[in-house]
Protein backbone atom coordinates (compact mmCIF):
# COMPACT_ATOMS: atom_id res chain seq x y z
CA UNK A 1 0.00 0.00 0.00
CA UNK A 2 2.79 2.41 0.92
CA UNK A 3 4.59 1.87 -2.38
CA UNK A 4 1.40 2.35 -4.40
CA UNK A 5 0.59 5.47 -2.40
CA UNK A 6 4.01 6.82 -3.28
CA UNK A 7 3.29 6.16 -6.97
CA UNK A 8 -0.07 7.97 -6.85
CA UNK A 9 1.56 10.95 -5.12
CA UNK A 10 3.35 11.75 -8.41
CA UNK A 11 0.01 12.34 -10.18
CA UNK A 12 -2.15 15.47 -10.00
CA UNK A 13 -5.17 13.85 -8.34
CA UNK A 14 -7.93 15.55 -6.34
CA UNK A 15 -8.99 14.45 -2.84
CA UNK A 16 -7.38 12.35 -0.11
CA UNK A 17 -6.51 8.79 -1.11
CA UNK A 18 -7.91 6.34 1.46
CA UNK A 19 -7.70 2.92 -0.23
CA UNK A 20 -5.90 1.20 -3.12
CA UNK A 21 -7.27 -2.22 -4.08
CA UNK A 22 -6.65 -4.66 -6.98
CA UNK A 23 -9.15 -4.19 -9.82
CA UNK A 24 -10.21 -6.77 -12.40
CA UNK A 25 -8.26 -9.71 -13.75
CA UNK A 26 -6.41 -8.21 -16.70
CA UNK A 27 -3.72 -10.34 -18.29
CA UNK A 28 -1.45 -7.53 -19.50
CA UNK A 29 -1.32 -4.68 -16.96
CA UNK A 30 -1.53 -4.66 -13.13
CA UNK A 31 -4.59 -2.56 -12.28
CA UNK A 32 -5.81 -0.99 -9.02
CA UNK A 33 -8.80 1.09 -7.93
CA UNK A 34 -7.77 4.19 -6.00
CA UNK A 35 -10.52 5.39 -3.63
CA UNK A 36 -10.63 8.92 -2.26
CA UNK A 37 -12.12 9.83 1.13
CA UNK A 38 -14.21 12.79 -0.06
CA UNK A 39 -17.65 12.07 -1.50
CA UNK A 40 -17.40 14.90 -4.03
CA UNK A 41 -14.03 13.86 -5.52
CA UNK A 42 -13.32 11.29 -8.19
CA UNK A 43 -11.92 7.83 -7.67
CA UNK A 44 -9.13 6.67 -9.96
CA UNK A 45 -7.63 3.68 -11.72
CA UNK A 46 -3.89 3.09 -11.32
CA UNK A 47 -2.12 0.83 -13.83
CA UNK A 48 1.37 -0.54 -14.16
CA UNK A 49 2.05 -0.60 -17.93
CA UNK A 50 3.46 -3.88 -19.23
CA UNK A 51 6.75 -2.56 -20.57
CA UNK A 52 7.76 -5.96 -21.98
CA UNK A 53 4.87 -5.78 -24.46
CA UNK A 54 4.59 -1.99 -24.90
CA UNK A 55 8.23 -1.04 -25.19
CA UNK A 56 7.72 2.57 -26.33
CA UNK A 57 5.62 3.99 -23.49
CA UNK A 58 5.92 7.56 -24.80
CA UNK A 59 4.38 6.47 -28.12
CA UNK A 60 1.74 4.40 -26.33
CA UNK A 61 0.57 7.29 -24.19
CA UNK A 62 0.77 9.80 -27.06
CA UNK A 63 -1.49 7.49 -29.11
CA UNK A 64 -4.00 7.26 -26.28
CA UNK A 65 -3.90 11.04 -25.67
CA UNK A 66 -4.60 11.73 -29.36
CA UNK A 67 -7.44 9.19 -29.47
CA UNK A 68 -9.20 10.35 -26.30
CA UNK A 69 -8.88 14.01 -27.36
CA UNK A 70 -10.45 13.20 -30.73
CA UNK A 71 -13.31 11.19 -29.19
CA UNK A 72 -14.03 13.94 -26.66
CA UNK A 73 -14.11 16.51 -29.47
CA UNK A 74 -16.54 14.37 -31.51
CA UNK A 75 -18.82 13.86 -28.50
CA UNK A 76 -18.89 17.62 -27.89
CA UNK A 77 -19.68 18.26 -31.59
CA UNK A 78 -22.58 15.80 -31.36
CA UNK A 79 -23.94 17.54 -28.25
CA UNK A 80 -23.63 14.38 -26.14
CA UNK A 81 -24.36 14.55 -22.42
CA UNK A 82 -22.46 12.73 -19.66
CA UNK A 83 -19.24 13.03 -21.69
CA UNK A 84 -17.01 12.34 -18.66
CA UNK A 85 -18.34 8.77 -18.60
CA UNK A 86 -18.04 8.34 -22.38
CA UNK A 87 -14.33 8.95 -22.86
CA UNK A 88 -11.31 7.91 -20.78
CA UNK A 89 -9.54 10.73 -18.92
CA UNK A 90 -5.87 10.27 -18.00
CA UNK A 91 -4.30 12.21 -15.14
CA UNK A 92 -1.14 14.26 -15.61
CA UNK A 93 1.93 13.36 -13.60
CA UNK A 94 3.95 16.08 -11.90
CA UNK A 95 6.22 16.39 -14.97
CA UNK A 96 3.24 17.04 -17.26
CA UNK A 97 3.22 13.59 -18.88
CA UNK A 98 0.41 11.03 -18.57
CA UNK A 99 2.70 8.38 -17.08
CA UNK A 100 5.30 8.12 -14.34
CA UNK A 101 8.51 6.09 -14.38
CA UNK A 102 9.59 5.00 -10.90
CA UNK A 103 13.02 3.81 -12.03
CA UNK A 104 11.74 0.30 -12.65
CA UNK A 105 8.13 0.40 -13.87
CA UNK A 106 5.88 2.74 -15.84
CA UNK A 107 2.58 3.82 -14.26
CA UNK A 108 -0.48 5.78 -15.35
CA UNK A 109 -3.71 6.95 -13.74
CA UNK A 110 -7.14 7.65 -15.14
CA UNK A 111 -10.45 8.76 -13.69
CA UNK A 112 -12.62 5.84 -12.57
CA UNK A 113 -15.93 5.76 -14.48
CA UNK A 114 -18.72 5.50 -11.87
CA UNK A 115 -21.80 3.26 -12.23
CA UNK A 116 -20.30 1.43 -15.19
CA UNK A 117 -19.63 -2.24 -15.83
CA UNK A 118 -18.33 -4.68 -18.39
CA UNK A 119 -19.82 -7.96 -19.60
CA UNK A 120 -18.14 -11.20 -20.59
CA UNK A 121 -21.22 -12.60 -22.35
CA UNK A 122 -21.04 -13.17 -26.10
CA UNK A 123 -24.58 -13.49 -27.43
CA UNK A 124 -26.36 -11.82 -30.39
CA UNK A 125 -27.50 -8.83 -28.29
CA UNK A 126 -24.05 -7.96 -26.94
CA UNK A 127 -22.40 -8.81 -30.25
CA UNK A 128 -24.62 -6.20 -31.92
CA UNK A 129 -23.64 -3.64 -29.26
CA UNK A 130 -19.98 -4.53 -29.77
CA UNK A 131 -20.22 -4.18 -33.54
CA UNK A 132 -21.90 -0.79 -33.28
CA UNK A 133 -19.51 0.46 -30.57
CA UNK A 134 -16.33 -0.53 -32.39
CA UNK A 135 -17.68 0.72 -35.74
CA UNK A 136 -18.55 4.04 -34.12
CA UNK A 137 -15.13 4.12 -32.41
CA UNK A 138 -13.43 3.79 -35.80
CA UNK A 139 -15.77 6.38 -37.34
CA UNK A 140 -14.90 8.98 -34.69
CA UNK A 141 -11.20 8.42 -35.43
CA UNK A 142 -11.46 8.29 -39.24
CA UNK A 143 -10.34 11.93 -39.58
CA UNK A 144 -7.97 12.12 -36.60
CA UNK A 145 -5.27 14.72 -37.45
CA UNK A 146 -2.41 13.02 -35.57
CA UNK A 147 -0.38 10.17 -37.04
CA UNK A 148 -0.34 7.32 -34.54
CA UNK A 149 2.55 4.91 -34.04
CA UNK A 150 2.42 1.10 -34.00
CA UNK A 151 2.51 0.11 -30.33
CA UNK A 152 3.14 -3.52 -31.34
CA UNK A 153 4.89 -3.49 -34.75
CA UNK A 154 3.52 -5.96 -37.35
CA UNK A 155 0.85 -7.11 -34.89
CA UNK A 156 -1.68 -8.06 -37.60
CA UNK A 157 0.67 -8.15 -40.61
CA UNK A 158 -0.11 -11.43 -42.37
CA UNK A 159 3.01 -11.36 -44.55
CA UNK A 160 5.14 -10.99 -41.42
CA UNK A 161 3.35 -13.87 -39.65
CA UNK A 162 3.84 -16.15 -42.66
CA UNK A 163 7.52 -15.24 -42.76
CA UNK A 164 7.80 -16.27 -39.12
CA UNK A 165 6.21 -19.63 -39.94
CA UNK A 166 8.51 -20.22 -42.91
CA UNK A 167 11.55 -19.46 -40.76
CA UNK A 168 10.27 -21.94 -38.17
CA UNK A 169 9.81 -24.59 -40.88
CA UNK A 170 13.32 -24.00 -42.17
CA UNK A 171 14.91 -24.40 -38.73
CA UNK A 172 12.61 -27.21 -37.49
CA UNK A 173 14.04 -26.51 -34.03
CA UNK A 174 11.92 -29.07 -32.15
CA UNK A 175 11.95 -31.73 -34.88
CA UNK A 176 8.17 -31.62 -35.26
CA UNK A 177 7.92 -30.86 -38.97
CA UNK A 178 6.82 -34.27 -40.22
CA UNK A 179 3.71 -34.41 -38.02
CA UNK A 180 2.41 -30.99 -39.16
CA UNK A 181 3.07 -31.25 -42.90
CA UNK A 182 -0.66 -31.29 -43.71
CA UNK A 183 -1.25 -27.95 -41.98
CA UNK A 184 1.79 -26.35 -43.59
CA UNK A 185 0.49 -27.34 -47.03
CA UNK A 186 -3.03 -26.06 -46.30
CA UNK A 187 -1.64 -22.76 -45.02
CA UNK A 188 0.56 -22.30 -48.08
CA UNK A 189 -2.39 -23.04 -50.41
CA UNK A 190 -4.16 -19.99 -48.97
CA UNK A 191 -1.11 -17.76 -48.49
CA UNK A 192 -1.52 -15.51 -51.55
CA UNK A 193 -5.20 -14.89 -50.88
CA UNK A 194 -4.67 -14.24 -47.18
CA UNK A 195 -1.96 -11.63 -47.81
CA UNK A 196 -4.16 -9.54 -50.07
CA UNK A 197 -4.69 -6.76 -47.49
CA UNK A 198 -0.99 -5.86 -47.58
CA UNK A 199 -1.04 -6.15 -51.37
CA UNK A 200 -4.06 -3.88 -51.77
CA UNK A 201 -2.46 -1.37 -49.39
CA UNK A 202 0.73 -1.23 -51.49
CA UNK A 203 -1.39 -0.73 -54.59
CA UNK A 204 -3.08 2.26 -52.94
CA UNK A 205 -6.51 0.58 -52.96
CA UNK A 206 -6.91 -0.14 -49.24
CA UNK A 207 -6.39 2.50 -46.53
CA UNK A 208 -5.00 2.04 -43.05
CA UNK A 209 -7.25 3.37 -40.30
CA UNK A 210 -6.94 3.95 -36.59
CA UNK A 211 -8.20 0.66 -35.13
CA UNK A 212 -8.66 -0.74 -31.65
CA UNK A 213 -6.97 -4.09 -32.50
CA UNK A 214 -8.39 -5.91 -29.45
CA UNK A 215 -12.13 -6.07 -30.06
CA UNK A 216 -13.71 -8.08 -27.26
CA UNK A 217 -17.11 -7.65 -25.62
CA UNK A 218 -15.41 -6.92 -22.28
CA UNK A 219 -13.53 -3.97 -23.79
CA UNK A 220 -16.69 -1.87 -23.60
CA UNK A 221 -18.22 -0.11 -20.60
CA UNK A 222 -22.00 -0.14 -20.14
CA UNK A 223 -24.16 2.15 -18.01
CA UNK A 224 -26.87 1.10 -15.52
CA UNK A 225 -29.44 0.70 -18.32
CA UNK A 226 -27.17 -1.55 -20.39
CA UNK A 227 -26.21 1.12 -22.94
CA UNK A 228 -22.65 1.34 -24.20
CA UNK A 229 -20.74 4.21 -22.59
CA UNK A 230 -17.32 3.86 -24.19
CA UNK A 231 -14.65 1.58 -25.59
CA UNK A 232 -11.81 0.89 -23.15
CA UNK A 233 -8.35 -0.74 -23.12
CA UNK A 234 -6.75 1.54 -25.70
CA UNK A 235 -3.19 0.17 -25.53
CA UNK A 236 -3.42 -1.55 -28.91
CA UNK A 237 -5.04 1.39 -30.73
CA UNK A 238 -2.85 1.98 -33.78
CA UNK A 239 -2.90 2.16 -37.57
CA UNK A 240 -4.23 -1.05 -39.13
CA UNK A 241 -6.78 -2.30 -41.64
CA UNK A 242 -10.39 -2.24 -40.45
CA UNK A 243 -10.23 -6.02 -40.84
CA UNK A 244 -8.34 -6.10 -37.52
CA UNK A 245 -11.31 -4.96 -35.46
CA UNK A 246 -13.91 -6.81 -37.50
CA UNK A 247 -12.15 -10.16 -37.97
CA UNK A 248 -10.58 -10.42 -34.53
CA UNK A 249 -13.93 -10.12 -32.75
CA UNK A 250 -15.49 -12.83 -34.91
CA UNK A 251 -12.54 -15.19 -34.41
CA UNK A 252 -13.31 -15.43 -30.71
CA UNK A 253 -16.93 -14.29 -30.46
CA UNK A 254 -18.36 -16.41 -33.28
CA UNK A 255 -16.44 -19.61 -32.48
CA UNK A 256 -18.88 -22.26 -31.23
CA UNK A 257 -16.00 -24.03 -29.49
CA UNK A 258 -12.94 -22.99 -27.51
CA UNK A 259 -9.77 -21.59 -29.01
CA UNK A 260 -7.98 -24.78 -27.93
CA UNK A 261 -10.89 -27.24 -28.21
CA UNK A 262 -9.75 -30.84 -28.49
CA UNK A 263 -13.20 -31.83 -29.76
CA UNK A 264 -13.19 -30.38 -33.28
CA UNK A 265 -16.87 -31.29 -33.70
CA UNK A 266 -17.64 -28.43 -31.30
CA UNK A 267 -15.72 -25.87 -33.38
CA UNK A 268 -17.62 -23.90 -36.00
CA UNK A 269 -18.61 -20.42 -37.14
CA UNK A 270 -21.74 -19.06 -35.45
CA UNK A 271 -23.69 -17.15 -38.09
CA UNK A 272 -26.06 -15.60 -35.53
CA UNK A 273 -23.13 -13.88 -33.82
CA UNK A 274 -21.74 -12.93 -37.23
CA UNK A 275 -25.05 -11.34 -38.30
CA UNK A 276 -25.53 -9.41 -35.04
CA UNK A 277 -21.97 -8.08 -34.94
CA UNK A 278 -21.95 -7.23 -38.67
CA UNK A 279 -25.29 -5.40 -38.49
CA UNK A 280 -24.01 -3.26 -35.60
CA UNK A 281 -20.62 -2.70 -37.21
CA UNK A 282 -22.06 -1.51 -40.52
CA UNK A 283 -24.39 0.88 -38.65
CA UNK A 284 -21.44 2.34 -36.72
CA UNK A 285 -18.68 2.33 -39.36
CA UNK A 286 -20.32 4.81 -41.72
CA UNK A 287 -17.01 5.74 -43.39
CA UNK A 288 -16.21 2.37 -45.03
CA UNK A 289 -15.13 2.26 -48.67
CA UNK A 290 -16.59 -0.34 -51.08
CA UNK A 291 -13.36 -2.36 -51.06
CA UNK A 292 -13.40 -2.54 -47.25
CA UNK A 293 -17.02 -3.73 -47.21
CA UNK A 294 -16.41 -6.21 -50.02
CA UNK A 295 -13.60 -7.83 -48.03
CA UNK A 296 -15.38 -8.26 -44.69
CA UNK A 297 -15.85 -12.03 -45.33
CA UNK A 298 -12.11 -12.18 -46.07
CA UNK A 299 -11.49 -10.53 -42.69
CA UNK A 300 -13.61 -13.18 -40.97
CA UNK A 301 -11.34 -15.86 -42.47
CA UNK A 302 -8.10 -13.93 -42.05
CA UNK A 303 -7.98 -14.03 -38.26
CA UNK A 304 -8.44 -17.77 -37.65
CA UNK A 305 -5.91 -18.25 -40.46
CA UNK A 306 -3.45 -15.84 -38.84
CA UNK A 307 -3.85 -17.42 -35.42
CA UNK A 308 -3.45 -20.88 -36.93
CA UNK A 309 -0.16 -19.72 -38.49
CA UNK A 310 1.05 -18.27 -35.17
CA UNK A 311 0.19 -21.35 -33.10
CA UNK A 312 1.75 -23.65 -35.68
CA UNK A 313 4.98 -21.63 -35.86
CA UNK A 314 5.24 -21.73 -32.08
CA UNK A 315 4.67 -25.49 -32.02
CA UNK A 316 7.39 -26.06 -34.64
CA UNK A 317 9.75 -23.77 -32.69
CA UNK A 318 9.27 -25.78 -29.51
CA UNK A 319 6.65 -23.62 -27.74
CA UNK A 320 8.77 -20.54 -27.09
CA UNK A 321 6.03 -17.85 -27.20
CA UNK A 322 2.60 -18.99 -25.99
CA UNK A 323 2.11 -20.50 -22.56
CA UNK A 324 1.16 -24.17 -22.82
CA UNK A 325 -0.56 -26.54 -20.37
CA UNK A 326 0.64 -29.76 -22.04
CA UNK A 327 3.17 -30.65 -24.78
CA UNK A 328 0.68 -30.73 -27.71
CA UNK A 329 -1.22 -27.60 -26.64
CA UNK A 330 -0.11 -25.44 -29.57
CA UNK A 331 -0.88 -28.25 -32.02
CA UNK A 332 -4.38 -28.60 -30.54
CA UNK A 333 -4.81 -24.83 -30.90
CA UNK A 334 -3.61 -25.03 -34.52
CA UNK A 335 -6.16 -27.74 -35.35
CA UNK A 336 -9.01 -25.83 -33.69
CA UNK A 337 -8.20 -22.60 -35.54
CA UNK A 338 -7.93 -24.45 -38.84
CA UNK A 339 -11.32 -26.08 -38.25
CA UNK A 340 -12.79 -22.62 -37.54
CA UNK A 341 -11.19 -21.30 -40.73
CA UNK A 342 -12.79 -24.10 -42.76
CA UNK A 343 -16.18 -23.32 -41.22
CA UNK A 344 -15.80 -19.62 -42.06
CA UNK A 345 -14.92 -20.55 -45.65
CA UNK A 346 -18.04 -22.73 -45.86
CA UNK A 347 -20.18 -19.70 -44.91
CA UNK A 348 -18.58 -17.21 -47.32
CA UNK A 349 -21.55 -16.90 -49.70
CA UNK A 350 -24.00 -16.61 -46.81
CA UNK A 351 -21.88 -13.83 -45.29
CA UNK A 352 -21.80 -11.92 -48.57
CA UNK A 353 -25.58 -12.19 -48.96
CA UNK A 354 -26.19 -10.93 -45.43
CA UNK A 355 -23.87 -7.94 -45.91
CA UNK A 356 -25.66 -7.07 -49.17
CA UNK A 357 -29.01 -7.25 -47.32
CA UNK A 358 -27.72 -4.90 -44.59
CA UNK A 359 -26.55 -2.37 -47.16
CA UNK A 360 -29.87 -2.43 -49.03
CA UNK A 361 -32.04 -2.14 -45.98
Amino acid sequence: MKNLSQITSHFKTQGTISEINPLGAGLINDTYKVITAETDSSNYVLQRINHAIFQDVEMLQNNIAAVTKQIRSKLEEQGENDIERKVLHFIEAEDGKTYWFDGDSYWRMMTFIPKAKTYETVNPEYSYYAGKAFGDFQAKLADIPEVLGETIPNFHNMEFRLQQLREAVEKNAAGRLDEVQYFIEEIEKRAVEMCKAERLYREGKLPKRVCHCDTKVNNMMFDEEGRVLCVIDLDTVMPSFIFSDYGDFLRTGANTGDEDDKDLDKVGFNMEIFKAFTKGYLEGATFLTPIEIENLPYAAALFPYMQCVRFLADYINGDTYYKIKYPEHNLVRTKAQFKLLQSVEDHTNEMKSFIDTCLQG
